[in-house]
């Protein structure tokens, strides 16, 4: 079992910047770092769940590049970044002046992830791993949520919870990159972007991401 998070991940990752987010920094994992060729039956006896927080998935290089173009987004406002995995749009939208970030993560590891990274960019947000969908948005000016289209079951109850906190008046933004459960009706798109990835994450070495809302209340 690791038990020292924080040691773990300085071991496992680098420090470099996200292709769509440059002026950032973020201990990630790469084709030279230990953690990136681990199988998942490696990771599971050492007690780790798959590494999300590792990586700067497509959605959230989307959200953090649209918050960084677009500050007035988020400047002086509170605001939750949804599945933080590595804190990248947390972090973005302290960069782009938000008052206060809480990202949220179920996997405790992200965490320690975002505490490094918060730290690399000179900037500091709050971390919780409880699971937010068990009770009501909270009362928040801003939720950040990229790649939450993985899985349907998922999907549905995220985006219904979106709606929920969207409703009560909070601005919602969404990075996704053509999921197969993101709806195609019902979401304005704000942003469209080409963004780097790579073949052993991804389909394809560039993908299309789009950043969307919900459409203003009547």
């Amino acid at each position: 079992m690791i038990t020292d998070r924080r040691a773990f991940i300085l071991e496992n990752t680098r420090l470099q910047a996200p292709p769509h987010a440059p002026e950032l920094s973020l201990y990630l994992a790469d084709e030279i770092t230990p953690i990136w060729r681990m199988t998942e039956e490696a990771l599971g006896e050492m007690g780790l769940a798959p590494p999300f927080w590792a990586f700067a998935w497509a959605g959230g290089q989307a959200i953090a590049r649209y918050v960084l173009d677009q500050p007035s987004e988020v400047a002086g406002r509170s605001v939750l970044d949804f599945a933080s995995g590595s804190g990248l749009c947390a972090i973005a939208a302290l960069r782009a002046g938000a008052k206060h970030a809480l990202a949220a993560d179920i996997d405790p590891f992200c965490g320690a992830a975002l505490s490094l990274n918060a730290q690399a960019n000179g900037v500091e947000a709050q971390f919780t791993d409880q699971n937010l969908l068990d009770a009501d948005p909270p009362l928040v000016d801003v939720i950040l949520a990229g790649d939450i289209c993985y899985e349907k079951p998922l999907a549905e109850r995220v985006l219904a919870w979106l709606q929920t906190a969207h409703d009560r008046g909070t601005r919602v933004l969404i990075g996704d990159p053509g999921r197969s459960y993101f709806p195609r009706q019902g979401l304005e798109r704000l942003a469209d972007y080409q963004v780097a990835t790579t073949r052993e994450l991804e389909d394809q070495e560039v993908k299309r991401t789009g950043v969307w809302t919900f459409p203003a209340l009547g």
